[in-house]
Formats: structure tokens, sequence, C-alpha cells
């Protein structure tokens, strides 16, 4: 759906560019219109691309800040584990993959929380 309404706007967007330039060749002068496509191209980018990676940074990072002692989770690399200990003073945590089996990871190698999936189920 989104990938849909992103071609209709960049090809409006196009459009509107051509008309543009067809009109500064009729008038000398054009000033601003010459530069209002890609203001416009700027402003649509920012719709559907930037915003949504920023948010979803932030609610990253906000998972990661709430991680605690007991949580089961999933890394970057598919390990999934349960957070055994977290150091205060930097990223590190310690994963207990299995009975014996423990690894260190730093905080931006988590990817999901499972707690909070089978949680929001209920």
């Amino acid at each position: 759906m989104k990938l849909s309404a992103l071609l209709v706007t960049l090809s409006s967007i196009a459009a509107f560019a051509q008309e543009a330039a067809e009109s500064a060749e009729q008038q000398p002068g054009g000033g601003i219109t010459g530069f209002l496509p890609i203001i416009l191209l700027f402003v649509v980018m920012w719709l559907f691309f930037i915003r949504p990676q920023s948010k979803e940074r932030k609610k990253m990072e906000e998972m990661r800040k709430a991680l605690k002692k007991g949580d089961k989770i999933i890394t970057t690399a598919g390990i999934i584990g349960t957070i055994t200990s977290i150091e205060d003073n930097s990223n590190i945590i310690t994963v207990r993959t299995g009975s014996t089996t423990f690894i260190d990871f730093d905080k931006s190698a988590i990817v999901r929380v499972m707690n909070a999936e089978t949680e929001e189920k209920k």
C-alpha cells in the first residue's frame, strides 16, 4: 500500500516538475518555482522514509533501555536466550542460551523481547 502511494506521489511530482520546467521556459526569472519540485521531493521522502525510520529507531532504543534480568530475547543472529545479567556501566548483557551456555552481547544486538509479545497476545 505504501509503495503504490509513493509511486503515485512521485509520478505526480515528476509531472509537476515537467510543468514547472515548461512554465519556467515561458517565464524568465522563475525563482523559487524551479526549486519547488525538489522541495516537494524532500518532503515526500521525509514522510515515507525518514520519519518512519526514526520512529522505529526510537522504539528499539526504548525496548533496549527496558531490558531486565529474566527477559527472553532474540538477537540479530537469531539466538534465543534469557538475560541473566546486565552491566549498568556498559551496554554488555549476558544471555543464557542453554543450561550451561552463557554468551555476552551488546545491547544493540537485541532485536526483540519475547516476553512482551506473549503478554500482548493475552
